[in-house]
């Protein structure tokens, strides 16, 4: 007789603003995995409004979220205010103790920042904010997936599901991260070769730059303030 798979809890932090591809991209791919228990977790169970009005619905709060062997944090305009909240980074810091992997999507690696957890370590972010992580002691890495030791963070927003088959392949095998792959169909071509910085027309890279969180540095650079006289 077959035995039942590990259970295997995955939290996401759930914020008002986030970019909800940053959730939804990993979470379609690690929700699928055998024995796996999805948290999307928040301060209150109401609904969370993403930056372009999708709402999610948390499933648990800080306070009651279960020990987690994944923590994944998304990205998003959010993350601003999250840098600085001392209730945020505090339990990104307390579950992070005891989780097997910690890790981010696009700019939701700032927040591990923020938590002290990028300190000497490679890590990945939206392209247009790798030069705010060495605010936090990291190395930026230009990289879709970036894995160091049980921390892992992934590049822009559709890197997500990248990271979650990295993930997959991590926790249950290969044999099961394509599997999942095929069952969402996973296989993008997309109409235009301007998905990175480095192949985009540099004045269409300068136009999105412009457009993205220029408060960010300023809470970034609060934040790394915040943690070095924590030190």
């Amino acid at each position: 007789m077959a035995t039942a798979p590990e259970a295997f809890d995955v939290g996401f932090l759930l914020f008002p603003d986030l970019t909800q591809l940053d959730l939804t991209g990993p979470y379609e791919v690690l929700s699928r995995l055998p024995g796996a228990r999805t948290h999307l977790v928040w301060k209150t169970l109401e609904g969370a409004r993403s930056e372009k009005g999708l709402t999610i619905l948390p499933t648990v709060t800080l306070e009651d979220c279960p020990r987690l062997d994944l923590l994944c944090i998304p990205g998003g305009r959010g993350v601003n205010a999250l840098l600085n909240d001392p209730l945020i980074v505090e339990f990104v810091r307390r579950i992070a103790l005891h989780a097997r992997y910690v890790t981010s999507v696009c700019t939701g690696s700032l927040l591990l920042g923020a938590a002290g957890l990028l300190r000497g370590r490679r890590a990945a972010t939206h392209w247009a904010f790798r030069d705010l992580l060495p605010a936090f002691g990291a190395t930026p890495v230009a990289e879709r997936v970036v894995v160091d030791g049980r921390l892992i963070t992934g590049g822009g927003v559709t890197s997500g599901i990248d990271f979650g088959l990295r993930l997959a392949a991590e926790l249950a095998g290969e044999k099961v991260a394509r599997a999942i792959q095929l069952g969402i169909e996973y296989d993008p071509h997309p109409p235009f070769d301007s998905g990175s910085p480095e192949r985009a027309d540099p004045a269409l890279v300068e136009l999105i730059r412009a457009t993205l969180s220029p408060e960010r540095a300023e809470a970034v650079a609060r934040a790394a303030a915040a943690l070095e006289s924590r030190q």
